[in-house]
């Protein structure tokens, strides 16, 4: 059986400058990650009749992605449904064809006041 770890870190899909999916609730799976259909901003999307099996995950079916007139074919992938050693991936879209998925840097206030504070305290060293 196959299971695909979830992830706690926030990751985004980005292509041609254009964010198509951020979540902290990602499943890596066989490297690839899986963002819930939720996270995915569809107005990118649209449907393509192409399809793919996996011999345990069942058929894919494919998106093609538009942002700014430019078409990205068959990018983006999703199991609508899946076999059972699959059941958690069940409509999440997974990216590849140059759509870049990395990890999101938190920047949080507390990550700012520590920055301006150690970087006052530099000022101060060097100045006096």
């Amino acid at each position: 059986m196959h299971h695909g770890a979830i992830t706690m870190t926030t990751f985004r899909a980005i292509w041609n400058d254009a964010v198509i999916a951020e979540s902290d609730k990602t499943i890596k799976l066989e490297g690839n990650h899986y963002f819930p259909p939720d996270s995915v901003d569809r107005q990118y999307l649209s449907k393509s009749q192409n399809q793919t099996v996996c011999p345990w995950k069942g058929v894919a079916s494919y998106y093609d992605i538009e942002v700014d007139g430019k078409v990205n074919k068959g990018a983006a992938w999703y199991y609508p449904s899946p076999k059972k050693a699959a059941a958690q991936i069940k409509d999440h879209v997974a990216f590849w064809g140059g759509v870049k998925v990395t990890k999101v840097k938190p920047e949080t206030a507390a990550d700012d006041a520590e920055v301006a504070g150690w970087w006052g305290s530099l000022k101060r060293i060097f100045a006096g």
